[in-house]
């Protein structure tokens, strides 16, 4: 699929974007991998170890929609990485939250098709389903924009979907890292926002093989969605192997209990195939099938139940502690 394609993806120097530039690397040869980020540094440190012939790194910020519309030129795959994740960093300073997260996303369309990109999908988060804090509000609209910019382009045109999925494991900034640096540092207690707390549990390279399925599915207006295991957080901290006591500092600004997916406010959007959810559309597509029950891959789906709800606290499957041992400590996971 991605041979002698020209690929973009912004926000290219994070977790997920290392990760999949290694996996394009090794399984595809593509034409132009190109790593769009706003970084100098981190873009000089993957310089060191991703310098292939293909590899391109544009310096830029996604709310320059210049600068992403000259990145842009003849690329045949946008996967939309960057944004500003950090909850709490959210609730302080929204406008910035909200110039990368919303207004950089609309950039991000508009030169996906002033350059006419056959397929563009962006990365989501749980936290956008009935958001209660600001990131998941800017995430949601994203999601929004996304969608509906399938019909702007009508029949023929770029299409445009959605990845939404739960916590990455070791990603940076994820709690597992800042846990183990902490016993490292010598810790007497790990802190922990609420012992009920769930969590939907992903790893990155699982994350990385789901976008690359997506594309392969995509009818363009979808918001795709795993099925993935749930956590609970006292679980988790078992599952490092250390006695240290567990001291509750009470939820974040912005923070939830429990994380939802599918809202039973979408269940007559939602369908269920084998191993993952499609929300489709709540618009109609002028030019454009709104049949999502089976994807261009042929696999077929149903309509869930109505008030159906994928939530990490009522998910059938919960990881346990030998299961979060081995995604936790296992680095060929991470």
């Amino acid at each position: 699929m991605f041979n002698g394609k020209n690929i973009l993806i912004t926000g290219g120097t994070g977790s997920f974007g290392q990760l999949f530039v290694k996996t394009i690397l090794e399984r595809y040869q593509p034409k132009r991998l190109i790593v769009y980020s706003r970084d100098e540094l981190k873009q000089f440190e993957m310089q060191q170890v991703f310098n292939q012939a293909c590899m391109r790194y544009f310096i830029g910020d996604v709310r320059d929609l210049e600068r992403l519309k000259m990145a842009m030129q003849d690329v045949d795959f946008v996967i939309h990485a960057a944004a500003l994740k950090q909850v709490p960093a959210a609730e302080y300073n929204p406008m910035e939250c909200i110039k990368t997260n919303v207004y950089g996303a609309d950039n991000v369309i508009q030169a996906a098709i002033a350059n006419k990109v056959p397929k563009i999908i962006a990365l989501s988060t749980d936290k956008a389903a009935n958001p209660i804090n600001l990131y998941g509000a800017t995430k949601l609209c994203s999601d929004k924009l996304f969608v509906a910019a399938n019909n702007i382009t009508g029949d023929g045109g770029s299409i445009f979907s959605v990845v939404r999925y739960g916590n990455v494991v070791g990603s940076r900034g994820s709690v597992v890292p800042f846990f183990k640096k902490l016993i490292q540092e010598g810790a007497t207690e790990l802190p922990v926002t609420d012992a009920k707390m769930t969590r939907f549990w992903i790893t990155l390279p699982e994350g990385i093989e789901f976008v690359i399925k997506s594309f392969q599915r995509m009818h363009g207006g979808e918001i795709f969605i795993p099925k993935i295991p749930s956590m609970h957080i006292t679980d988790l901290v078992k599952s490092l192997g250390t006695d240290l006591p567990i001291k509750i500092i009470g939820i974040r600004p912005g923070e939830k209990l429990h994380e939802i997916m599918c809202p039973k406010d979408d269940s007559h959007l939602t369908i269920e195939f084998a191993d993952h959810f499609v929300m489709s559309p709540s618009i109609v597509f002028a030019g454009k099938s709104n049949d999502f029950k089976s994807n261009e891959l042929g696999e077929q789906g149903e309509p869930v139940k109505q008030g159906f709800e994928y939530h990490s606290g009522t998910n059938p499957h919960f990881l346990s502690v030998a299961e979060l041992r081995k995604y936790g400590g296992d680095d060929d996971a991470l």
